[in-house]
């Protein structure tokens, strides 16, 4: 069991580690389905009092609304799974902690000195090859049956059943990957703020998310959804003109402020009274692949609400999603082609204190090594304003550092 949490140096006002490693496990929760899980989740939680690391896929939505997943699944990842270490590695600036479980303790020095002498290899060289493999990438919907699909979108918002939606596709591949070295070049070329290598039994996940779903420290949440995509530009100045026009651009903006208007709702069902605020409105964020806009809501709770319920209120993330969020739920269902599982979920950390952050599971290679059926899955927000030709090309566009490091 391992899970590597890296914000590739970013700064985050909010974050707790520039990196985090966890290793091994004491115990463990399980749930191949939705129905119950957050129950179990919360008794977890309530009875370890420690960290525990893991995640919670897309599909716990039929936890928690009157909802369905009938859609193909390949990977057949647990609808939720979280451990808790034997080890944990974190790194705050200059500042190495290692948190061991007592029957580990003796293996902390040793350890200590094994990243200490730990060289770089080759691999990891920023000149080395990006592109490790050679698979046959395929699409689940082809672009005509992509288009007709996001048609059938905009003919519910004309009727007004909703007025945004997150509409993903499929990408996918049968063969063996090397999971780490993968891993290793595709957070390479994209440098996220919540990158995440994950490995559970014969199940991996390569995440290279920019995104973060929620945070709780202390008695205060944060949600920084994103919405709104350009591409970036090798001439700085046209990159720069890029980004502006970005930040102007009518339809872009309408889906940030939807969805930021999304989030301040599910944080009011939890927030303490007039605590709900928007600290920041489609601030423009500029990563290795491309522009974004991103805001930031934050509320302040009371301390007696118990720390899952926080999540069930708010769950899935409103960026992928939609408005209003069950119907645009049931809309998803019947227009994608594929069952989400891990992809759009949440990958993160509670610790002991009862504190958490979790980002959203997006820009990610899904593998089973058993099965040789390595997934990704890319997303665009549709609205009434939408171009379907440009939401394929945006999606396309999410999609090229994955396809770079697969084919």
């Amino acid at each position: 069991m391992v899970l590597w949490l890296d914000s590739n140096g970013h700064e985050d006002a909010h974050g707790n580690f520039d990196a985090l490693l966890a290793v091994g496990e004491v115990s463990s929760l399980k749930c191949e389905f939705a129905e119950g899980a957050f129950d179990k989740l919360a008794a977890y939680q309530s009875s370890t009092q420690d960290w525990i690391f893991g995640y919670l896929s897309y599909d716990l939505k039929n936890d928690l609304e009157v909802l369905v997943s009938r859609n193909e699944d390949q990977l057949e990842f647990p609808a939720l799974y979280f451990f808790q270490p034997e080890k944990i590695i974190a790194l705050r600036g200059n500042i190495l902690i290692q948190m061991y479980v007592p029957e580990m303790e003796d293996q902390v020095n040793t350890d200590f000195h094994a990243i200490q002498n730990q060289v770089l290899s080759s691999k990891n060289n920023l000149n080395s090859p990006i592109s490790l493999n050679h698979l046959k990438i395929k699409a689940r919907l082809n672009k005509s049956e992509y288009l007709v699909q996001v048609r059938r979108m905009l003919d519910h918002m004309n009727r007004g059943d909703i007025y945004e939606a997150n509409f993903c596709q499929e990408f996918f591949a049968s063969g063996r990957i090397s999971p780490l070295e993968t891993f290793s070049a595709l957070n390479r070329i994209s440098q996220a703020p919540f990158a995440a290598y994950f490995k559970y039994a014969e199940k991996y996940l390569l995440c290279t998310s920019p995104e973060r779903y929620l945070r709780k420290k202390g008695n205060r949440l944060i949600s920084q959804p994103i919405k709104g995509t350009a591409r970036r530009s090798d001439n700085p100045l046209q990159d720069a003109q890029i980004a502006i026009a970005l930040t102007k651009d009518k339809k872009e903006r309408s889906e940030n402020i939807m969805i930021t208007d999304l989030v301040r709702n599910d944080l009011s069902r939890v927030a303490q009274k007039g605590s709900v605020n928007v600290d920041e409105l489609c601030g423009i964020y500029s990563f290795k692949q491309v522009h974004q806009l991103v805001s930031t809501i934050s509320a302040k709770i009371d301390d007696d609400i118990p720390v899952v319920d926080l999540i069930k209120k708010t769950f899935p993330m409103g960026s992928m999603t939609g408005a209003p969020k069950v119907s645009a739920m049931k809309i998803i269902e019947n227009l994608e082609r594929h069952k989400r599982g891990l992809y759009s979920g949440a990958l993160g950390y509670f610790t002991p204190e009862g504190d958490f952050d979790f980002n959203v599971v997006i820009r990610s290679i899904l593998y089973d090594s058993a099965k040789q059926y390595v997934s990704f899955s890319v997303g665009s927000a549709i609205t009434a304003l939408s171009d379907p030709e440009k939401e394929y090309e945006e999606c396309l566009l999410k999609a090229k550092a994955m396809r770079e490091v697969l084919s």
